[in-house]
């Protein structure tokens, strides 16, 4: 059995006034990761100090860790700009014909919806939406995996779905649906967003084409840096942009005159412009640095208990949450028939307690750096507002 960790509070900078429950917004940076991005900021601020070697070698240290972090080899991840943005490249690669379609989750997060959609229309291809309702099985029960199943047709050439659903947690079991892609041929892209860091994953072992990741969540990194994925089977495709880096050579500065058809090899190819950033990259490695310290298993199970002390006191005020076994230990929406009171995350923020609400379930989502205390506040506070 994993450890449960012991608060990492002191690892943050985050007032003790302050009961900080919204990991799944935006992450709080370690200590760590501040002192990485300082140091980057200042070896800007004296140019000449910059090598070739600090375009290069920093990149391949994040990627061997995201490779540990998330499976695969070093070769298979990419550095983006944005989810949104592998998302793009994933859309960009993969074959979809007039008459196919692609299979979205009710409610996905935008970012992994908009490509398709424009990818459907220019195709002449259709979007096949898995609703709530397929999924639901008993209770607030979800069985995401089986209503993707049941949507997978030989006309399905693409499945783009979340690890767990960015409103309430819900889990979708990667391996089943990914063997449902594989039966009929179809391609499927993983957004781990709200899952990378918080849960074991192999992104080997899923079979996924592509997987985006941004950094500024569970990762604990920065905004505007983030991870794509790319199976080794797609890694000769089209990038979203050509600039110099991703070339051949390209660690020749004095030859980047001499332009070259061939691309650095692995997924280096759909690497963005601008990739070797001189801040963001320190505290990408240093975040992922930390996770791998901690241990992800570690992680989860420790957020597991966390949100199942929540969801258990919740529920004595008459709250509901998608059950344990059905979503994500490190995530939890609390929804009651009542519905929420008016203007609750303000309110709750005017008493220094942060969550937020999506759809109409308030979302808790804590990380190491949450204790008791700040359970206590989140609980003291909400009773305030009902």
């Amino acid at each position: 059995m994993p450890e449960i960790l012991p608060s990492q509070r002191d690892a943050f900078d985050i007032p003790r006034e302050i009961a900080y429950l919204n990991c799944a917004y935006v992450s709080p940076f370690s200590h760590k990761v501040i002192a990485a991005g300082a140091s980057g900021i200042a070896a800007k601020v004296r140019p000449w100090t910059l090598t070739t070697e600090d375009f290069f070698a920093p990149p391949d240290r994040v990627r061997r860790l995201a490779a540990g972090l998330l499976g695969g080899n070093p070769a298979d991840y990419a550095f983006v700009p944005a989810a949104s943005y592998g998302i793009a490249c994933a859309a960009l690669n993969l074959p979809l014909k007039a008459g196919q379609d692609i299979v979205l989750l009710e409610e996905q997060f935008p970012s992994n919806v908009y490509s398709w959609q424009r990818a459907a229309a220019q195709a002449g291809a259709g979007i096949r939406i898995v609703t709530r309702a397929e999924a639901r099985v008993s209770g607030n029960a979800l069985d995401w995996a089986a209503a993707i199943e049941a949507a997978i047709t030989p006309s399905t050439a693409i499945v783009a779905t979340p690890h767990c659903h960015w409103a309430d947690g819900s889990l979708v079991d990667l391996k089943r649906v990914s063997a449902a892609c594989r039966k009929v041929g179809a391609a499927l892209v993983l957004d781990l967003s709200q899952s990378a860091g918080a849960l074991p994953v192999d992104l080997a072992d899923t079979g996924a084409d592509f997987a985006a990741i941004a950094a500024y969540k569970w990762l604990t990194g920065p905004y505007s840096l983030s991870l794509l994925y790319v199976a080794p089977h797609r890694q000769n495709g089209q990038p979203l942009e050509e600039n110099w880096i991703n070339r051949e050579g390209s660690e020749d500065f004095a030859g980047l005159v001499d332009y070259v058809d061939a691309y650095q090899p692995g997924a280096q190819r759909f690497d963005m412009g601008e990739r070797a950033n001189f801040h963001l990259m320190p505290m990408l490695e240093a975040a992922l640095g930390q996770l791998l310290e901690w241990g992800v298993p570690e992680i989860a199970a420790t957020l597991a208990e966390k949100t199942a002390r929540i969801a258990a006191e919740a529920e004595t005020l008459g709250f509901t949450s998608v059950p344990a076994h059905a979503r994500a230990g490190h995530f939890l929406g609390l929804s009651r028939k009542e519905g929420l009171p008016e203007n609750l995350v303000k309110r709750l923020a005017a008493d220094n307690v942060f969550v937020s609400v999506r759809g109409t379930s308030i979302r808790a989502t804590p990380h190491l750096y949450n204790d008791e205390e700040d359970v206590a506040r989140f609980f003291a506070a909400l009773k305030k507002c009902l």
